[in-house]
């Protein structure tokens, strides 16, 4: 059985009332297949974006990313999607580490710069503070807070291509730092589109 028996009744008469009183319908008895309803829930979601940057062959690179995620909690994993048309791609397919940038909800000229400029146009690093760090990837001076990693794998996932990465250095943000969302900045225009 997929369920505890205490629940199957309350179930039961939940279904018999909501068939019964269109009002007491629940939001799964709205499913649709329409893709603008998929995005309006994960707009909803309003993840947290980050900056990644990355070096590799003497080039360097960094981007605004929205798809991201922490796969693991033992050992640490994290997992960045990075789009196969963005300047920083090339660069990152490249590279072993990768810096995550967390961006503070005021740092959202950063945000433009790394997400509505392209590296195929402009040199991103030459307009906002940054130093090198652990594997001599670029750190952003101005991010409420960052950790590096070294790749691990690279799955195509469509078009982007996720990076699982290993934590391995970090500097936390400072206590209570209200992350930059996506509704922040989804007005941006893409340097380049996903």
């Amino acid at each position: 059985m997929d369920c505890p028996l205490a629940v199957v009744p309350s179930r039961i008469r939940h279904a018999a009332r909501a068939a019964a009183e269109p009002s007491a319908r629940t939001m799964s008895d709205n499913v649709t297949t329409d893709r603008s309803d998929f995005d309006a829930v994960i707009a909803a979601a309003d993840y947290p974006v980050f900056v990644v940057t990355t070096r590799a062959d003497g080039r360097q690179a960094g981007c605004l990313v929205g798809f991201t995620s922490q796969v693991s909690i033992e050992p640490p994993r994290f997992l960045v999607g990075i789009s196969k048309t963005n300047f920083t791609f090339g660069v990152a397919m490249a590279a072993e580490h990768l810096a995550v940038h967390l961006l503070g909800r005021e740092q959202s000229s950063l945000a433009a710069l790394f997400g509505a400029e392209t590296g195929d146009d402009i040199n991103k690093f030459a307009h906002c503070k940054w130093h090198p760090g652990p594997a001599e990837v670029p750190i952003l001076s101005a991010a409420a807070g960052w950790f590096t990693g070294r790749i691990l794998e690279r799955h195509d996932l469509g078009d982007h291509v996720g990076m699982l990465i290993e934590p391995e250095a970090a500097s936390p943000p400072p206590a209570h730092t209200d992350a930059l969302r996506y509704n922040a900045v989804a007005r941006l225009k893409p340097g380049h589109t996903a």
